[in-house]
């Protein structure tokens, strides 16, 4: 379906200047790989709302006719078993782009989405993204970059999953927190600010939470982790690469070791 006649105006508009309605990071999600005026015209096919915590913005097999910017607040991407349980692919937080794309008219969602949080995001209609994009060649470029980069992720976080066992997968998936949402201390520590239970952890590696809490023991005593008011300290990150045979000793780029 084409676009209205507004909305073809507003794109010419931003195709000559756009000023940010809001702050632009160049830094986080999918702002890194677009400049402000682009962003810009992003944001303004976005419609913005506020979501409640434990909402869901979808549910896995729906329509998959729009895309969530995440302007705050965090959102766990959930895909279900046969046996009824979830596993949980992603903790997306503010910057990030929530997708799915596979070239067919009749796309659906691969997985659910449920706030953690009170969140606040943008919504965009995918006629109007791909009206965008067929008007903007180089936005389209930079989402080619960023679907790209999303790919890279997605195979690291198989590779971490499925070579090196539970305590590789637990271990790389630390040193993703600590990447996302980890603040170094002047001891070397660094105090991850996002709180998963156990049993989340579970969820994220295929585990039970019985299976976490031993592994967590086991390195807690080892003086490798720490655990205050329920958020995780890493003490010992060099362990948790170790442990995950981590290919790079400096630590892969953040961008794509991330949760």
């Amino acid at each position: 379906m084409a676009m209205t006649i507004e909305h073809q105006q507003t794109f010419k508009a931003c195709c000559n200047a756009v000023k940010s309605k809001t702050e632009h990071s160049a830094l986080k999600g999918i702002a890194q790989y677009l400049s402000e005026e682009q962003f810009g015209c992003l944001e303004i096919i976005m419609q913005t709302r506020k979501i409640a915590k434990g909402s869901y913005l979808f549910w896995e097999s729906e329509d998959a006719d729009k895309l969530y910017y995440i302007i705050s607040g965090q959102v766990k991407l959930l895909k279900s078993t046969e046996d009824g349980k979830d596993l949980i692919l992603s903790v997306m937080q503010k910057g990030d782009l929530i997708a799915q794309f596979n070239g067919l008219a009749s796309a659906q969602y691969g997985f659910s989405a449920e706030t953690m949080s009170n969140a606040q995001v943008g919504v965009i209609l995918r006629k109007d993204l791909e009206e965008l994009l067929i008007n903007r060649g180089d936005i389209a470029l930079q989402f080619m970059y960023w679907s790209g980069l999303n790919n890279q992720i997605i195979e690291s976080k198989l590779r971490d999953l499925l070579l090196h066992g539970k305590p590789g997968a637990l271990a790389s998936t630390l040193i993703r927190m600590s990447n996302t949402y980890g603040i170094p201390a002047i001891d070397g520590s660094i105090h991850v600010q996002l709180k998963l239970t156990n049993a989340e952890l579970g969820e994220m590696i295929g585990c039970t939470r019985e299976s976490v809490n031993r592994m967590l023991g086991d390195w807690r005593n080892e003086g490798t982790i720490d655990i205050e008011d329920g958020k995780m300290i890493i003490r010992e990150i060099e362990k948790l690469r170790e442990i995950c045979k981590c290919p790079n000793t400096s630590g892969c780029p953040v961008q794509v070791c991330r949760l």
